[in-house]
């Protein structure tokens, strides 16, 4: 009944001599639920992020968000799955460093051109990372362990988990010119109970993994990864300040739509996000998470994708670490 009477009324309207007020005024986006694919498991940071501006974003689209989980394969099971989909606004996609950039750095099997396939929204959050020791560690700073390693016989090697921090590691690997060992976890709590227990000399980590962990002293960070320090650990300096130009390593979120869609639902679909983005209650949530919320411009988002993937691919063909 609801598309008779929206094709009557077209009628009646091009009766008046006024057709070119077709039936798409009248359609006004969203008109539904809207799909949310995440290419993360339940329960991780990213899920939490997801679901804490979930009512947020139904309350301002005036639809329901319906959250669905795609994880594995780092993010590219996900972002494939949102690449084949119908570009109306309908689907989108909350996609990570891993799908939208390392992937592609890395030379992993993907299906899809992230500069091509998607459409961006908005860069919803990026988490640093810190290089850290051991709290009874003599190193007590990033020049420290430069010096020790290029001394010789130092024995440091690099603890990671997961690929963005793997390639943390290699990039201060690459800007350092040292080529200290890298081991890798099976994900980021491990190498925090290595650090706890002195079995690693040095680990990447992140600040929710390692909260308890950099409170009690057990664990310290020589420097943060992000362009400026935390809030939260305001006595950490930065890569760039103890002595690395340049440096800067986020593992970013960031909301994506399949490539094509129509310049006022990417418009509406921006605007609710940037609305979100700037609640006090999301900003205290993120700041507990250990991220923060980084740009809302579509655009300004593409350019970033653009240049992670040509960051991380100069890093990985230093390194030797594409894939074959």
């Amino acid at each position: 009944m609801a598309v008779v009477r929206r094709f009557l009324l077209a009628v009646v309207l091009a009766g008046m001599g006024i057709g070119a007020l077709s039936t798409a005024a009248f359609s006004a986006f969203p008109e539904r639920p809207i799909r949310f694919i995440l290419s993360h498991p339940p329960g991780g940071s990213a899920d939490v992020i997801a679901r804490l501006m979930q009512p947020k974003l139904e309350k301002i689209l005036g639809q329901p968000i319906i959250i669905e989980n795609r994880a594995g394969a780092g993010g590219v099971i996900a972002m494939d799955a949102l690449s084949k989909s119908k570009p109306d606004g309908y689907t989108i996609g909350l996609g990570a460093s891993g799908g939208l950039a390392t992937a592609i750095a890395l030379g992993d099997p993907v299906s899809y051109d992230p500069l091509k396939a998607f459409d961006p929204v908005a860069c919803v959050s990026g988490q640093p990372f810190m290089l850290a020791v051991p709290g009874n560690s003599p190193i007590k700073t990033l020049r420290d362990v430069i010096d020790l390693e290029k001394r010789g016989n130092s024995k440091l090697t690099i603890g990671h988990g997961g690929a963005i921090m793997h390639l943390t590691a290699a990039l201060f690997n690459h800007a350092t010119g040292l080529k200290i060992p890298l081991v890798t976890y099976k994900g980021t709590g491990p190498v925090v109970t290595d650090l706890l227990g002195a079995h690693i000399p040095l680990g990447i980590i992140d600040i929710p993994s390692a909260e308890a962990a950099l409170a009690s002293g057990q664990v310290r960070a020589l420097a943060i990864s992000s362009s400026g320090r935390f809030e939260g650990l305001p006595d950490v300096p930065t890569f760039q300040e103890a002595g690395l130009k340049d440096f800067e390593a986020v593992g970013f979120l960031g909301v994506v739509a399949p490539a094509g869609l129509p310049p006022d639902v990417l418009a509406t679909l921006n605007k609710a996000f940037s609305t979100v983005l700037r609640d006090p209650e999301i900003l205290a949530r993120f700041k507990s998470f250990g991220s923060r919320p980084m740009m809302t411009d579509s655009k300004e988002f593409g350019a970033y994708i653009a240049s992670e993937i040509k960051k991380w691919t100069t890093v990985v063909n230093a390194a030797n670490l594409r894939q074959k």
